[in-house]
């Protein structure tokens, strides 16, 4: 069974292209902290390379930013290619199938839909979405916030 669940912020906003069918593919990277301090007292974060196709690319691309927290469902695959210096080159990378909001209403950017599921029913679920109060003392409360990352911070 192939089957990966992450959660974590985007570190760039995604990169969409137009493939030569006329569907949509969204290139984006997952930074996904690890549950363990390491030697120093800190947690270390794995940078894991993400791509989406058809719906769920537009809807990546539409709903979120670098810095938004999302919650992804899907595979891992590797692929190989020739580059240019006629080296074999090898990508590991997560092949979206489902993408969720996981953080607060303002997690997103300004048009987050209330829908988690790109293929999610038609009905209008703004209607039979409940209203939670979140109390000030939820273990969440600081995750919304937009974190800061520069192209030296990545390992890439």
């Amino acid at each position: 069974m192939n089957k990966i669940l992450l959660v974590g912020r985007l570190v760039r906003d995604p990169e969409v292209r137009s493939m030569n069918n006329g569907s949509s593919a969204a290139n984006f990277t997952v930074a996904v902290s690890r549950n363990f301090k390491n030697k120093d007292g800190n947690y270390d974060a794995d940078f894991l390379p993400c791509v989406a196709f058809r719906a769920q690319a537009d809807f990546v691309s539409k709903y979120f930013k670098k810095g938004s927290l999302i919650g992804i469902e899907g595979r891992v695959q590797t692929r190989n290619y020739d580059a240019q210096d006629g080296t074999k080159r090898y990508v590991t990378e997560v092949v979206v199938e489902n993408i969720e909001f996981v953080g607060g209403k303002n997690e997103g950017s300004s048009n987050q839909a209330p829908s988690a599921y790109v293929d999610a029913p038609s009905q209008d679920p703004i209607d039979t979405m409940p209203e939670y109060d979140i109390p000030a003392s939820d273990p969440y409360e600081n995750y919304d916030k937009e974190i800061s990352l520069s192209d030296n911070d990545l390992p890439f």
